[in-house]
């Protein structure tokens, strides 16, 4: 039998708000209190930490990332940070000087630069020679391409999303992605992959949901990540393949269920996001629907009567609704009991109306949504803004809405399209770019915690909360301020008082607090040597 001992802290716990101390008893919690009870334990205890004023909470959890693609980021070329067009460029080039195969990027977006484009064909050629480059967008749903990787992928230039000079899209951007991804080799991949995850472990992180699928990585590549998933020291795996009716491939990947980004539609930055009306900066577009009204509903059905969880990647409110009609032919179809103990899964869905959200909460539906986008993209000058228009770029993300509505939120990255950052995730949630779609930082807290294992059907075994007889699953973070966050601004004063009972949280108005340990299951994945 292994125990260790943590006090003299701050733990997170709505089972004992003023716990100081937790005893850990083989990977369980076994005792939460003070520091005067946990005198009765130290003596036995085989580790006694001295938390130092530091923070314990539940671990968070990641409800979308793929792992291979932030890894290879991490790893290779991140065009993140690139200020302007020529910026972009540099990079580009210092990257190249380091390539033998074919140059993979992510992350530039045009609509932060000075001069409000991406580069061309000819300009990136112009730095990289006859280097095969592939470098997607912040959002992944287009991609620059040289013209040494477009003369690999021939048949490219016929399809829908063609652009000899500028980014590729929908058929065309798939067709070539797929040429440039095929050669990552196995070895790339696996470091790529330890790379995320040991982020993901750094950042507080004990578990993340990977979102794979037939178009956006291989079998093998969520079965390397599966199998990282299994080991003790790096963070859980749970794995979505998001293939249209591809319910028992799903099984026999050991995914978790036919879910995850299986697209109803693109993106809004890249124009590929189903709306019911044009865009306002492209009149000649609505974006694109990539599944029909009876797609949905098939894929709804077979996930649900195999007793897997189906899902699908949906933004644009053109792509809601016609979820909307597919769920409710599924409903018909199979029950809504068996809707609602199926789980489905709506990643992103940003753009809903009230009667969207309240179908959600009437079929047990999460939504697996991703605030930082908000903070990256929303405000009256923001991309959406200039995109959808003012009106409809105050209604995104409808946090607040969906929560009173009792709709289930898990909180995720879709790293690399944005970093994992719990705490950063947290802050946006609640001080959305429209007020009244903002959550109290504890329920974006337990969006990011709870909610993900909620997500994944996982409450039973581990219900992302500290408590007796729950996993220790968690992370310390360094001593700062901390605030009994009130659960709503317009409660009494008292409600923020410490005699209420309420467990606190750092203060997010502050510099976020630095982790210094994860654990998981008992186990640390990850320790900054500062405990």
């Amino acid at each position: 039998m292994s125990t260790t001992l943590l006090r003299s802290g701050h733990v997170y716990s709505t089972q004992d708000p003023f716990a100081t101390s937790m005893l850990v008893v083989d990977g369980m919690i076994a005792w939460l209190g003070d520091d005067d009870g946990a005198s009765v334990y130290g003596a036995d205890a085989d580790t006694v930490i001295d938390l130092r004023g530091a923070l314990v909470t539940p671990a968070f959890v990641d409800a979308h990332v793929h792992l291979t693609s932030l890894g290879l980021t991490l790893t290779g070329c991140d065009l993140a940070s690139a200020t302007s067009l020529g910026h972009c460029l540099d990079l580009l080039e210092s990257a190249s000087r380091e390539c033998a195969g074919v140059l993979l990027g992510h992350g530039w977006d045009e609509t932060a630069w000075p001069e409000g484009r991406p580069p061309t064909v000819a300009e990136i050629d112009a730095r990289v020679g006859d280097l095969p480059v592939y470098l997607t967008r912040v959002d992944v749903h287009s991609a620059l391409a040289s013209s040494a990787l477009r003369a690999r992928v021939a048949h490219a230039r016929g399809l829908d999303g063609w652009s000899g000079s500028g980014p590729l899209a929908r058929a065309a951007h798939h067709a070539v992605r797929d040429v440039a991804l095929a050669s990552v080799t196995t070895e790339q991949r696996q470091r790529a992959q330890r790379a995320a995850l040991t982020r993901a472990s750094e950042s507080g992180v004990a578990s993340v949901h990977e979102n794979g699928g037939p178009t956006i990585s291989s079998p093998d590549d969520l079965l390397g990540a599966l199998a990282l998933g299994r080991r003790a020291d790096m963070p859980e795996v749970v794995g979505y393949w998001g293939a249209l009716n591809g319910h028992e491939e799903a099984r026999e990947l050991g995914a978790r269920g036919a879910a995850g980004d299986l697209c109803v539609d693109g993106s809004i930055g890249s124009h590929t996001a189903c709306l019911c009306t044009p865009y306002a900066d492209d009149p000649s577009t609505s974006g694109a629907l990539y599944l029909t009204t009876d797609d949905i509903a098939e894929h709804i059905v077979g996930a649900t009567t195999r007793g897997l969880q189906a899902g699908f990647h949906v933004i644009g409110d053109g792509a809601a609704r016609a979820v909307a009609v597919g769920l409710h032919s599924a409903a018909e179809a199979v029950g809504v009991e068996s809707i609602r103990k199926g789980r489905l899964r709506l990643e992103h869905v940003e753009m809903l109306d009230s009667t969207l959200v309240g179908l959600l909460c009437d079929l047990g539906v999460v939504a697996s949504v991703q605030p930082a986008f908000d903070a990256a993209w929303g405000g009256p000058s923001g991309m959406y803004a200039r995109r959808l228009g003012q009106m409809r770029a105050q209604a995104m993300n409808p946090f607040a809405r969906m929560q009173a509505d009792g709709v289930v939120l898990a909180f995720g990255s879709d790293a690399p399209v944005t970093p994992i950052d719990p705490w950063g995730a947290v802050r946006a949630a609640a001080a959305h770019t429209h007020s009244a779609h903002s959550l109290t930082v504890r329920a974006a807290f337990a969006a990011h915690t709870r909610g993900g294992r909620r997500a994944a059907r996982d409450e039973t075994s581990d219900p992302g909360v500290l408590m007796v007889g729950a996993p220790a699953t968690y992370a310390v973070w360094s001593p700062g301020p901390l605030v009994v966050h009130a659960p709503d601004g317009r409660l009494a004063a008292w409600s923020t008082d410490p005699r209420s009972g309420v467990p606190p949280l750092p203060d997010l108005t502050e510099a976020a607090p630095v982790c210094w340990q994860t654990v998981r299951n008992g186990r640390a994945i990850f320790d900054s040597g500062d405990l």
